[in-house]
């Protein structure tokens, strides 16, 4: 399987980068070919262009060479992977600017008219999103509705034509222990390994 994963986070040393670390390797272990991107390391911009804005038509050429390679790169890929906290209820801004200028039409998706159907374009039919976050499970649900669910698993990977999401929360590391870190590992790993599962 070729597997494209994505990190997104600007600090050295977190523990998101502990997770991705985590899941690249078991991936690479069970001999998968892992595209693997620490987006913050790598200086994507997140910035949208005035010409990156086309919603139906398909996308012009990306003059952005970095934009260009992931956008080739996404089509090829059987799964996503994407590790990044939970901040305000979204990914951090270079994940969001990630998905605007990546997941464009003639790309990720087309759309025959605005109010149209989209019809899914990338070859990926599953997905793995790893969050890590400092809110307790009750209030996330019930004072916000939990939004980065509804952000992977409603908005943005089903349009794409992603039909299988897993998301997996790791919470609340603030006050966490190393122990308990270690368990998330050991449970990165074991979504990571189901990724592969037929």
């Amino acid at each position: 399987m070729r597997i494209g994963a994505y990190l997104a986070h600007p600090r050295a040393g977190s523990f998101n980068h502990a997770v991705f670390g985590t899941v690249v390797d078991e991936l690479r272990e069970r001999g998968c070919e892992v595209l693997a991107h620490d987006l913050c390391a790598e200086g994507f911009s997140p910035v949208l262009t005035a010409d990156e804005t086309e919603t139906v038509e398909a996308a012009q050429d990306a003059r952005d060479p970095q934009v260009a390679r992931h956008r080739a790169e996404v089509g090829t890929l059987d799964a996503l992977v994407f590790v990044h906290p939970n901040w305000w209820g979204m990914p951090p801004a270079v994940l969001t600017g990630w998905v605007q200028r990546v997941f464009v039409p003639g790309v990720a998706y087309k759309l025959g008219t605005a109010d149209g159907e989209p019809v899914g374009l990338l070859r990926a039919a599953r997905a793995l999103v790893l969050n890590t976050s400092d809110t307790p499970a009750d209030r996330e649900h019930g004072e916000f509705g939990d939004p980065l669910q509804r952000i992977w698993a409603a908005c943005v990977l089903p349009y794409t034509g992603v039909d299988e999401v897993r998301r997996v929360v790791f919470r609340t590391v603030g006050d966490s222990t190393a122990r308990r870190r270690a368990e998330w590992l050991r449970e990165a790993r074991r979504h990571a390994a189901a990724l592969l599962d037929d």
